[in-house]
């Protein structure tokens, strides 16, 4: 039998995986490019909109970033609303929307945190706006008001009022492959409905290996989130990582709030700070979340992934001491605690509502209705040799072949991560990349 064999194969058809196609498709001189994703639709996981925020983080309000790293994010968010904002009126506006967005600081010690953070961040970031208490009202009044009085704390904002904000990733998936499937001189394929359930090396290409057929690529580029990690493991490759899943779930309540509203970040905490958000799939309600958990799988509400979860924990001391690590220190012991009594149906409503409420301090119970269906998972790994919970992308790089795991912000950063890989696949299929059209159409 007679194995097609490409220029590239990508593994994954999330917004990851997809934008990385466009990006060979646009800017270099391959000829053959195939995408496979075990759903019949294009991003079914993690950049499905009920899984993840639907936020283009850029480092203005997220207050775990430093300003390093808020400077190399803010460059890939600024790459993908590029792209968005030049596609067709009706075709951007299913994509990104504006909204306002702010980080807000409640009491003394948060507001001077917001208050110099501002003064380091306001250079990299000129929209952004610290914001006092009634500026805050004209914005999102019922931040402020409570039965049309201010609520007794100190409160500030750091704000941006006019900016592309908000994003469906499946959809901005779908329009790479769109925007790849208008160049007819190059052969894309692709394979949706195919499991990719072993990779070989052979030779100098590699073999893909699925339930609908057997591929070989000059090159390989994985997108798959946790199953990056375990077809990766699968060749020998990334044994000194393990993998903590964590959940997110959220919580709907009526539309409370006009935009896209953050809390400061607790720094001794390793997973992301409650924030309100319009659903941009669900019209007239905020969406509130996420809580964290430690889940058993590699997909939300997929358990046929729990032994796949197994497979990549390779549980032994070094795995124990990061969890030991983790669960001495007293916010994050006490933060894992309850996160796991917001699964408690009787529960979960009654804890969240006292969170929900430092950000809109007249919710009531009766406003809070837990989102059935709605929340991802985060593949977080973790370095045994190391011994530590590693925060952000992921990369396990070898001759021919790389593997991603990208939770957040890998949304946002796609191009950029895409751009990275590029780099790697030029330098060993010794092929084109048209570095100045690239500027153009995404810098």
């Amino acid at each position: 039998m007679t194995v097609k064999t490409y220029d590239v194969l990508i593994v994954g058809g999330g917004v990851s995986g997809t934008a990385l196609l466009y990006e060979l498709a646009k800017f270099t001189d391959l000829k053959s490019i195939c995408l496979v994703e075990k759903y019949h639709e294009l991003a079914q996981v993690s950049s499905k909109g009920s899984n993840n925020s639907q936020t283009i983080h850029c480092g203005d309000i997220e207050t775990n970033y430093t300003l390093e790293k808020a400077t190399t994010v803010k460059r890939a968010a600024d790459m993908v609303r590029n792209y968005a904002s030049k596609l067709p009126e009706d075709e951007r506006d299913q994509i990104i929307f504006k909204y306002p967005k702010m980080v807000l600081g409640v009491g003394e010690k948060e507001t001077n945190f917001l208050r110099q953070r501002y003064e380091v961040f306001k250079e990299l970031f000129p929209n952004l706006k610290l914001l006092d208490k009634d500026a805050i009202a004209e914005l999102e009044p019922n931040v402020v008001k409570v039965n049309g009085v201010d609520r007794p704390e100190e409160v500030v904002a750091l704000a941006a009022t006019d900016e592309y904000t908000a994003i469906d990733f499946a959809a901005l998936s779908k329009s790479f492959v769109k925007q790849t499937q208008e160049d007819t001189e190059k052969d894309i394929d692709i394979r949706l409905g195919t499991k990719v359930t072993e990779i070989k090396k052979i030779g100098d290409n590699h073999q893909v290996v699925t339930d609908r057929g057997t591929f070989e690529a000059r090159f390989v580029v994985v997108c798959a989130c946790g199953h990056s990690l375990l077809l990766a493991q699968q060749m020998g490759y990334g044994m000194n990582f393990s993998c903590m899943p964590m959940a997110g779930s959220f919580y709907f309540t009526p539309k409370v709030l006009n935009g896209k509203v953050y809390t400061v970040q607790n720094d001794k905490l390793p997973f992301a700070a409650i924030h309100g958000d319009p659903d941009v799939l669900v019209p007239g309600k905020t969406r509130f979340g996420p809580t964290a958990l430690l889940l058993p799988m590699l997909e939300r509400f997929n358990y046929k992934t729990i032994p796949e979860f197994f497979r990549v924990l390779r549980l032994d001391g070094a795995v124990f001491k990061v969890f030991w690590d983790l669960f001495k220190v007293k916010d994050i012991r006490n933060y894992i605690l309850k996160n796991i009594l917001f699964e408690v149906p009787y529960l979960r409503r009654r804890l969240f509502l006292k969170d929900a409420r430092k950000i809109v301090p007249s919710l009531e119970l009766k406003d809070v209705r837990f989102a059935k269906g709605f929340g991802g998972v985060r593949p977080q790994l973790i370095d045994k040799e190391k011994k530590q919970l590693l925060m952000g992308e992921a990369k396990i790089s070898k001759p021919g072949i790389i593997f991603n795991m990208t939770p957040s912000p890998g949304g946002t950063s796609c191009l950029d991560n895409a751009e990275k890989d590029i780099q790697e696949i030029v330098k060993h299929l010794e092929c084109h990349f048209d570095e100045k059209a690239f500027k153009e159409a995404l810098l």
